[in-house]
């Protein structure tokens, strides 16, 4: 007969014991790969390594009013938190903005801007299909600006929505808004005050509105924009403005 009983319990492989993989663990990375695939379309979890943060600035600018469902919006409370994460992060070396934007909340578009423009890392940006409206100051917060060739930004006078008082403080305080954004793009691009102003109250342009249309390159030839050109570009810029940092840093001080 064998020395194993045929009762007694099978011997423990104590080394080899494979650790059963928890069910929760399991659901979660379900979970994920199926948010992956909702969102993005893809199978696999991207693995984003880089030194290089892309921020997306998408349909409409939302403020301190809440937009319909309908409507895709870019919630500033979002961004804002995201920006103070990116220039917190050792790891991060620069951020590319990629705007497609109609525009929106004055105050919050501004806000971004004022963010973006105030960052210590190398910002580069990129406008593709459009940077209307308010998403004009956020593009050119940044170190340098790049426009697709069919990429179109609409500069016009700011609009207000909901009740209008019919007083001359209302048109006041819209001359003092308008004011603040003419000045912020006026300061960080290179075009001049009178030409803003200019293609901002140009009639004729728009069928039933005032302002101008400016598609790719006109863009920048009035200095709005730095130059015309996509995504390898955009990088490439980001990279050298990297590079240039870098540089100032290891240079020592005469």
């Amino acid at each position: 007969m064998s020395s194993l009983d045929m009762d007694s319990p099978p011997p423990e492989n104590n080394g080899n014991k494979q650790p059963m993989e928890k069910p929760k663990e399991r659901r979660k990375q379900v979970g994920k790969k199926l948010e992956t695939i909702r969102e993005l379309g893809q199978t696999e979890i991207p693995d984003m390594k880089g030194n290089i943060h892309c921020l997306t600035i998408v349909g409409q600018v939302e403020g301190h009013l809440i937009m319909p469902p309908q409507n895709k919006t870019t919630k500033y409370e979002h961004v804002i938190p995201q920006l103070v994460a990116v220039e917190q992060n050792p790891d991060i070396e620069g951020m590319l903005v990629i705007l497609n934007t109609v525009g929106g909340d004055v105050e919050g578009g501004l806000a971004i801007a004022e963010m973006i423009v105030s960052m210590s890392k190398p910002t580069v940006s990129l406008v593709l299909g459009g940077g209307h409206s308010i998403g004009v100051p956020i593009t050119v917060a940044a170190n340098y600006s790049f426009i697709a060739e069919t990429a179109t930004m609409t500069v016009h006078p700011i609009r207000l929505t909901g009740l209008v008082i019919g007083v001359p403080q209302t048109y006041e305080y819209l001359d003092k808004m308008q004011d603040r954004v003419v000045r912020f793009v006026t300061q960080h691009s290179r075009i001049t005050d009178i030409k803003f102003r200019e293609l901002m109250f140009r009639t004729g342009d728009l069928a039933r509105d005032i302002g101008t249309v400016l598609v790719g390159r006109d863009a920048v030839e009035c200095g709005l924009i730095d130059e015309v050109g996509g995504l390898a570009p955009a990088v490439q810029k980001i990279k050298e403005l990297i590079e240039l940092k870098q540089e100032a840093k290891e240079t020592p001080v005469q």
